[in-house]
């Protein structure tokens, strides 16, 4: 195994300085205006492959409120030229605790699509009235592949490492580069379940409910499908707009 390096993507964006004012109040990270999506859930994920893979460095460095705040600092100062403008900010960190940051400019995304109220119905009905200011716009649409290939559930499928092979693989299968709105849905070779998207996570409306693949906090081969530790997967879970199931 070549050396690889931890990394996460967040999104930067000024606009979620303005979520609480917005009655956005479940936020969590945005108690304290950020323009950084889901940092928290982003630093803890990292923290958990640092402690996996025993790298006592990387580990220490997000450690804690400080690490937390080392991390928040960082960001500030790589973002600071950067003006109103959303960026995605590519974040890898090295066995020896070591940042580098990389940023891309992204497109707007409305707010109720960052923070929905709910996810709504495959067919767009159900939603009450009072929520629907704040449930995603539908403004895109991906074809979606299932690949006929199986994948082996691995901690690289579980983690978010630069060892990207298993995804690649799965997109030029298909001929699927990053620019489509292509997407194709990895495929548990133990067992033929879905398993994770290539660069996305999946849910399925199954039983009047949105669904997604279960994904354990720490990596387990046996007790979950394989899949990313994502953090809108967290997000959706823990305010109950998703379930896990097989």
């Amino acid at each position: 195994m070549e050396d690889f390096k931890l990394f996460t993507s967040l999104r930067y964006d000024p606009a979620l300085i303005e979520a609480p004012s917005q009655g956005y109040v479940t936020t969590r990270w945005n108690q304290t205006p950020s323009p950084f999506y889901m940092l928290d859930f982003h630093r803890d994920r990292m923290l958990r492959a640092a402690d996996h893979w025993g790298w006592t460095a990387a580990s220490q460095t997000l450690a804690g409120e400080e690490g937390l705040s080392r991390l928040e600092t960082l960001l500030h100062e790589k973002t600071a030229p950067l003006g109103k403008g959303p960026h995605r900010v590519k974040i890898l960190l090295a066995q020896d605790g070591c940042f580098s940051v990389e940023v891309h400019p992204t497109p707007s995304v409305p707010l109720r699509n960052l923070l929905p109220a709910c996810l709504p119905e495959p067919a767009g009905e159900g939603t009450a009235q009072a929520e629907r200011d704040k449930v995603p716009v539908r403004d895109f649409k991906f074809n979606v592949f299932v690949d006929k290939q199986g994948t082996p559930s691995s901690e690289f499928t579980h983690f978010k490492t630069t060892h990207r092979i298993m995804y690649d693989e799965a997109r030029s299968r298909y001929g699927l580069s990053l620019a489509d709105p292509k997407e194709v849905l990895l495929v548990n070779s133990e067992d033929g379940s879905i398993m994770e998207g290539s660069i996305s996570t999946p849910y399925f409306w199954r039983n009047g409910r949105w669904v997604t693949p279960p994904v354990s906090r720490g990596f387990s081969a046996t007790h979950c499908s394989g899949g990313n530790d994502g953090t809108t997967r967290r997000w959706a879970l823990e305010r109950y707009r998703i379930f896990s199931q097989h």
